[in-house]
């Protein structure tokens, strides 16, 4: 936490290495959040890349209050949304999502890891969008409910609803398929 107090103070006093600090720091974590959220690799990291452009923009008038963290999940969240709502709009591609792969140390068990994975990726990617943004966002962000509700503009019931509602459709989804 005092780190990244330290990174924005300098990034607010014009220091290039504050945002490559931030860049290097959370960059494997935001990789992850978008996409689980967008499920490709290759939009995630442009989403990614967008953000930071714009923060370094506006990094010296940055007023964070609460987590850096949660503030970067939250803004490449909107960023994931933003891309998926610009894919809608556009004519289906021939490319297909590319997801994360295993770095397990023998080949049988990548294999294994990589099939868990794909099957998991190939679930959330049929959740409904806010679900699947509240799932990720809990789980792999660690966000709260209450943050995540605010970042959504909605109560933080509601976001619990979202997230008992994606949990229950991925294990109907997955039932049978992964075993624990």
């Amino acid at each position: 936490m005092f780190e990244d107090k330290q990174l924005i103070w300098n990034l607010r006093n014009g220091s290039p290495e504050a945002l490559g600090g931030i860049y290097e720091k959370y960059h494997g974590y935001l990789l992850t959040l978008a996409t689980a959220l967008l499920n490709d690799v290759n939009t995630a990291e442009d989403a990614i890349h967008d953000f930071f452009v714009s923060f370094a923009r506006t990094g010296r008038t940055l007023k964070l209050e609460g987590s850096l963290k949660a503030y970067l999940a939250t803004c490449v969240a909107n960023r994931a949304r933003d891309r998926l709502r610009a894919a809608k709009r556009q004519p289906a591609g021939l490319e297909r999502a590319e997801s994360i792969g295993s770095t397990a140390d023998c080949p049988a068990s990548t294999a294994v890891c990589n099939e868990t994975l794909r099957q998991l990726n190939g679930a959330l990617a049929q959740l409904p969008y806010e679900q699947r943004e509240v799932v990720i966002l809990h789980t792999r962000g660690r966000m709260k409910f209450k943050t995540i509700a605010a970042h959504q503009n909605v109560s933080t019931q509601t976001v619990q609803s979202r997230y008992r509602y994606g949990l229950e459709k991925l294990r109907t989804l997955l039932n049978g398929q992964v075993t624990k």
